[in-house]
């Protein structure tokens, strides 16, 4: 592995950095990604029996602590701020928050999907830098040996090799990502309707 590093030359060192952040982001999303950190699991049920039980009497620190909870505890907790507000307002706060939860659960996709977009790039231009030594030197010296002709080809069309398996994986962890973050918004928008439900039920005994 090291003699294939070697023989790509200087570009291969920016396909290996890009691996590294590559390799980091996908192991970060991963852990912040998960189901039970995100939706943790009979959240939504017990934030409906809370406010069916205790109605207008929903203290402020227990908001508080929904919000702190998870993405689905801050959508739930701002749906709770307004509830005496109507069902367009409720809904409108439910709209607002959650693209802001969106855009914090795609932290560092961006950079994943430029990875992806620049690895082949990059080895693509390691090969064209390669070549051009490698044809610089056969203008000095001559083609000599044909084997070694085809070997430096070869080395020069490792970066080309290197920018493909830096971008493939990180093309396919950014769509795995937005399709996990993607079905994580339904149901948390199903969460938010049901409780929606449960406030609007709840409206004409409080009026």
């Amino acid at each position: 592995m090291l003699e294939l590093v070697r023989a790509g030359g200087w570009p291969m060192i920016p396909l290996l950095l890009l691996s590294a952040v590559a390799l980091a982001i996908i192991v970060e999303r991963f852990w912040s990604l998960r189901r039970d950190r995100v939706l943790p699991p009979g959240l939504g049920q017990e934030v409906r029996e809370w406010v069916a039980a205790r109605g207008d009497a929903l203290e402020p620190a227990h908001i508080e602590t929904l919000r702190a909870n998870s993405p689905l505890g801050a959508l739930l907790a701002a749906e709770l701020d307004v509830r005496d507000r109507g069902r367009e307002v409720i809904r409108e706060r439910v709209e607002d928050v959650g693209r802001h939860l969106v855009h914090r659960m795609e932290r560092y996709l961006n950079t994943l999907g430029t990875i992806a977009a620049v690895g082949p790039l990059l080895g693509l231009f390691g090969t064209v830098v390669g070549m051009i030594e490698m044809f610089l030197g056969i203008l000095d010296h001559g083609i000599g040996d044909a084997s070694q002709l085809a070997g430096g080809i070869g080395k020069a069309l490792i970066c080309t090799a290197t920018g493909m398996v830096v971008a493939v994986p990180a093309l396919i962890f950014h769509r795995y990502f937005r399709g996990r973050i993607a079905a994580y918004i339904v149901d948390m928008e199903h969460e938010a309707m049901r409780l929606s439900d449960v406030l609007a039920a709840r409206a004409p005994r409080a009026g």
